[in-house]
């Protein structure tokens, strides 16, 4: 599984998320390395850094500036899917590692480039 100039929209997430449909990410990888860079809706800006296991799971950190001039940092567990039409769509379960901590599950799935 390669994420390389991969690019992913939400389909779905948590009540305590922050990330909408309008939420786009630009994913890179070297190697095992992961690194993104998102925004869209409530996020101005936000970048991830993770590695990738050899069956696509990845393991990542990421962090984001809101609209309500807040930062935000968090952990997230993603589990691949390939979908019928051939595009990845990544299972996510993550938790805020600043504010009130909570956990949650949200689904990004890829787009054609824009």
């Amino acid at each position: 599984m390669n994420y390389h100039n991969k690019i992913f929209r939400s389909v779905q997430n948590s009540d305590n998320g922050e990330v909408s449909s309008a939420t786009i990410f630009r994913y890179f990888q070297e190697d095992n390395v992961l690194w993104a860079e998102y925004s869209g809706g409530s996020i101005v800006k936000g970048n991830i850094i993770g590695k990738v296991s050899p069956d696509g799971q990845i393991e990542m950190r990421y962090q984001h500036l809101s609209q309500d001039d807040s930062f935000k940092t968090g952990i997230c567990h993603s589990k691949p899917e390939i979908t019928e039409a051939g595009r990845i769509r990544l299972h996510e379960h993550w938790q805020w590692t600043s504010g009130d901590l909570s956990k949650g599950h949200s689904i990004i799935e890829e787009i054609s480039h824009e």
